[in-house]
């Protein structure tokens, strides 16, 4: 659920990567759907997951094998296997099988998913409800980048995390901003948040973003956790 205040060009991102030898099936369980309503917030984008198959008006699928920049050893598909909707909930599904495409053969399957083209925002409220897998070597995240890459390649041009967790440490999550000169000479900030109890494995959270014109802040279930307010290009 997306509550934003002005258009602009960055999109957003999710996907599960894979970064080790370990992969596992979640067991799906129908979660809450939030009120639409949120006083000073007025809503342009939303996606439930209602319908009975991915809605492609709102998401397109990323397919490559290049490692996503970090060695990542999954083979990016857009087949029903790897992402599908399942009781009212965007299933992104990592697996362990040979495949071949394009690209090469690659030992791990996964999707990722992003808004590029079809949901472009600068500044507002990001809200993704989510219940994020475990294993070691599995990484979550929701993240967002610019359409228009204006200040140059990665991350001249930045980089949101929204959230990422590492699926060996399922209780703490991570938010952080990259920018600065592109790569190597990137600059990362960010910080972490640990639940207090149990992990983010085993039921739905909230992640959200607050984004305006001179602050960035980070949330889990509406608990305020970092706030920035110092970037550059």
């Amino acid at each position: 659920m997306l509550h934003v205040k002005a258009k602009y060009l960055c999109h957003l991102f999710i996907a599960a990567s894979l970064l080790g030898m370990s992969c596992n099936k979640k067991t799906i369980t129908q979660v809450e759907k939030p009120a639409w309503e949120i006083a000073g917030w007025q809503l342009i984008w939303h996606d439930e997951f209602d319908g009975p198959q991915i809605d492609l008006s709102k998401w397109g699928h990323e397919v490559n094998a290049q490692g996503g920049g970090n060695n990542e050893l999954q083979y990016y598909t857009a087949r029903p296997e790897n992402s599908f909707i399942q009781d009212g909930v965007l299933v992104i599904r990592a697996l362990q099988e040979n495949y071949t495409g394009p690209e090469g053969t690659r030992a791990y399957t996964s999707a990722r998913l992003r808004t590029l083209n079809k949901g472009d925002w600068k500044y507002g409220r990001f809200d993704i409800r989510a219940k994020l897998p475990v294993g070691r070597g599995m990484w979550p995240a929701i993240w967002m980048l610019p359409t228009d890459w204006v200040y140059g390649g990665w991350a001249a041009s930045g980089e949101i995390d929204i959230m990422e967790m590492l699926g060996h440490d399922i209780k703490t999550v991570h938010g952080t901003l990259h920018y600065g000169a592109a790569w190597p000479g990137n600059i990362h900030t960010g910080k972490s948040f640990t639940l207090p109890q149990g992990d983010f494995t085993n039921e739905f959270h909230t992640f959200r973003l607050d984004w305006t014109e001179n602050e960035f802040k980070w949330y889990v279930d509406d608990q305020l956790y970092q706030t920035q307010t110092q970037w550059h290009t």
